[in-house]
């Protein structure tokens, strides 16, 4: 294994064993449950926004190690974030997931989440990894006043 690999795959597994936003708060802002039915992966998540800024995502899940890393690398991420970034985020993430490792990362709107590219070539691993951000994706549809995709 390559040494940059080999630390992509470090992080993944620091992310699983210590996710940040692990634990739901009561009355988020809009939340989401998914489950990955192939393989049992199941993720609640939730965003909390004010003023048009994300003030954090918390989630709780189990499941394998990607999933677990996605959504604490979406947590990480998505922090902080104007409402309007996400789903350009979620989109770019979509795009890198389903290339098969095809198309490199855009690391400047996924930071580290792009570690989990090389997911890309395994599709038993593409759900996995794209749980939360499904779950993302569905959270900020419910959000007030969300914007509609296609509007």
């Amino acid at each position: 294994m390559s040494e940059l690999a080999s630390l992509y795959q470090e992080l993944i597994l620091d992310h699983a064993r210590r996710p940040h936003g692990f634990g739901l708060v009561e009355h988020p802002s809009a939340e989401s449950h998914q489950l990955n039915p192939t393989c049992g992966d199941e993720i609640t998540l939730q965003l909390n926004v004010a003023d048009g800024t994300v003030t954090s995502v918390t989630w709780e899940g189990h499941g394998c190690a990607i999933s677990q890393s996605s959504a604490s690398l979406l947590a990480q991420l998505f922090d902080g974030l104007p409402v309007s970034e996400l789903e350009p985020r979620i989109d770019s993430f979509r795009t890198m997931m389903r290339s098969r490792g095809t198309v490199e990362p855009d690391e400047e709107l996924l930071g580290d989440a792009a570690v989990l590219s090389g997911a890309s070539k395994f599709i038993a691993r593409v759900k996995c990894a794209m749980l939360a951000w499904v779950a993302a994706e569905d959270a900020l549809s419910k959000l007030p006043d969300a914007p509609r995709r296609g509007a």
